[in-house]
């Protein structure tokens, strides 16, 4: 199958729209027809190397939801017409992770920067007649997917696809940071360190679970604006200038839980969040660094005495399978916002634009919304 895709042709390159080849599902995988695909900061570490690849081209994408058009050999679980959202991590429900409760840990999440689909070892996806990654297994930045059923969680027809395709990645990750790595309590003080995509959610998670205060920092006025509007009670520009005030309103004792969604988090960025982290406090650290970036500052005397937690997080600590669902009965009841999270959409050509709009901080959130015409190919 010819269709068109986002494709990366090195690193430090712009975002390329190609004509890829699609290969037919095997056994185990579906083909999805996406409707909308969210831009996360995490393929921009793809184009700035920060997150390595073995070869290129990559296909971008990780953030999608859709229609399942066709079905495998062996899938049980899954048909056609079924509306799914994919998830980043892939969920065998077999490996000791998995039977351990943690999914968001499994086995499979190995592959995902190799290319090679779960199911045999071969590449679904070609360009030109050579292999292609397709990110995260997922490969979205394309109209149609052929993907794992690890990779897939069937979800409601009553759902907006467009909003639905956000859980996977960007609003169970921040989510999750905040209730489950994070543990919030009701009565707790949190502090978010950035606000976008990620951190937004860390910011409605904390509220939802009876934070006292949610402390929203970012240097974006717009995005410290929304977060307000979101379940922030405060909001500052930078950690210094959010220290005195969590100080005055916890009478001393400082934050219970910070949570640090920064999109390309610096050794630097751990020191701030400790020490606006109170006794037996838990730092969360979502964001993602460069892989060679191996120094961190912080205060080994405080973390020893105060007996303070630095924890990382990926997908906020819960299973795939378990939170989307979740979440979107949170979302049907009105206590989770998708809508709002959206700033803009982008046609697939106007990937390098919508980019650009996140590296200058004007968006939450953009998305892809493929259209007729990318589903048509290229003719």
């Amino acid at each position: 199958m010819k269709i068109k895709a986002a494709v990366l042709g090195g690193v430090g390159q712009d975002w390329e729209v190609r004509e890829i080849e699609l290969g037919d599902p095997v056994a185990g995988e579906v083909q999805v027809k996406l409707t909308a695909s969210g831009l996360c900061h995490s393929d921009e570490h793809l184009r700035t190397g920060a997150s390595p690849v073995p070869f290129f081209p990559v296909i971008g994408g990780h953030e999608g939801a859709g229609v399942v058009t066709k079905v495998g050999p062996g899938v049980t679980d899954l048909a056609v017409g079924d509306h799914v959202v994919l998830a980043f991590i892939p969920a065998c429900g077999k490996c000791r992770m998995c039977a351990k409760g943690l999914q968001n840990l499994c086995d499979l999440g190995a592959g995902l920067v190799k290319g090679k689909a779960i199911s045999d070892g071969t590449f679904r996806c070609t360009v030109e007649g050579k292999p292609a990654i397709p990110m995260c297994l997922l490969g979205t930045f394309s109209p149609y997917v052929t993907v794992h059923e690890a990779s897939v969680v069937k979800i409601e027809d009553d759902v907006p696809l467009d909003k639905a395709a956000l859980l996977g990645c960007g609003v169970s990750t921040g989510w999750g940071s905040a209730t489950e790595i994070g543990g919030t309590k009701a009565g707790d003080t949190v502090v978010v360190m950035g606000c976008g995509g990620v951190g937004m959610n860390a910011v409605q998670g904390a509220a939802a679970a009876g934070a006292r205060y949610v402390v929203a920092v970012d240097p974006v006025e717009s995005k410290r604006e929304k977060a307000m509007e979101l379940g922030a009670t405060h909001a500052f520009a930078s950690m210094a200038e959010a220290m005195q005030p969590v100080a005055d309103l916890t009478w001393g004792t400082m934050a219970d839980v910070t949570v640090i969604t920064v999109g390309d988090l610096q050794g630097e960025d751990i020191k701030p969040a400790t020490d606006i982290t109170g006794k037996g406090g838990t730092v969360v650290v979502t964001g993602m660094g460069g892989y060679a970036n191996q120094d961190v500052k912080l205060s080994l005397f405080e973390l020893t005495l105060l007996q303070k937690r630095v924890q990382g997080a990926i997908f906020g600590g819960i299973g795939p399978r378990e939170q989307i669902p979740q979440l979107l009965n949170m979302y049907r009841a009105g206590h989770l916002k998708l809508d709002e999270l959206i700033t803009k959409e982008y046609k697939l050509s106007e990937i390098n634009e919508g980019y650009q709009d996140m590296r200058d901080g004007k968006n939450i959130r953009g998305i892809i919304r493929y259209t007729e015409e990318d589903y048509a190919g290229i003719e």
